[in-house]
């Protein structure tokens, strides 16, 4: 009798492993897929940057990630009162950099708180894989504040030999902007509005004086 109950709970114990094992299979599926997929980024390098005024940034424009690219686009926008740009560095076809050689570029130019590129790759060169910089622009620190590096983009593929028409589609990708905090240096922050304080002081300070001063002149 008691052989046929320990028999019969091995029996439910094992029922309820084998039932749980069920339960894990899409669980751990879903884990696979989940670590297996990539996305691909178009983002602002480094993303957050914290700076005095008077001081230089820079900042990269980079893809992570990207499959059979043939070209690519990005327009910049950042605020013009805050952040100067002095430099821009195209990277495309460089060791560091996305795309192959030769490449075409449609269109490079910088204006008052905007940046523009588009480029492509022409034959005989490959599609690119993988990820590098885009370009890589250096900005003055002219004024505190604030101002976010927003940015847009577009990727293009290489179409493969069974496209008809045989044109470039978009590369699905996400976007991440950058942001510049602006600060003053530590010594003018406290500095700053000591002086405000001083100067006030000293206003009414004076103003008391010309008064006493014109009493005494009544009185003679």
């Amino acid at each position: 009798m008691k052989g046929e109950i320990l028999m019969k709970r091995m029996q439910l114990a094992m029922l309820v492993l084998s039932f749980a094992s069920l339960l894990l299979i899409p669980f751990n599926i879903q884990m696979v897929i989940v670590h297996a997929v990539s996305e691909t980024y178009v983002m602002v390098d480094p993303a957050a940057v914290s700076v005095n005024v008077g001081e230089q940034i820079a900042i990269s424009i980079k893809i992570v990630d990207v499959q059979n690219l043939y070209g690519c686009e990005v327009v910049l926008y950042w605020n013009s009162t805050i952040l100067e740009a002095v430099s821009i560095d195209v990277r495309l076809g460089e060791s560091d950099g996305v795309l192959h050689n030769p490449i075409y570029i449609a269109e490079n130019s910088t204006q008052e708180g905007k940046y523009m590129l588009a480029a492509s790759s022409t034959n005989p060169a490959p599609s690119f894989y993988g990820s590098g910089n885009i370009v890589k622009i250096a900005f003055n620190v002219i004024n505190p504040g604030e101002s976010t590096l927003d940015l847009e983009s577009q990727l293009y593929d290489y179409p493969p030999p069974d496209r008809w028409p045989p044109i470039s589609f978009p590369i699905e990708h996400a976007t991440v902007d950058g942001y510049v905090d602006v600060i003053l240096e530590f010594l003018e922050v406290i500095f700053l509005p000591l002086l405000a304080v001083l100067s006030v002081f000293a206003v009414v300070l004076s103003r008391k004086i010309r008064a006493k001063s014109a009493k005494r002149l009544e009185v003679q």
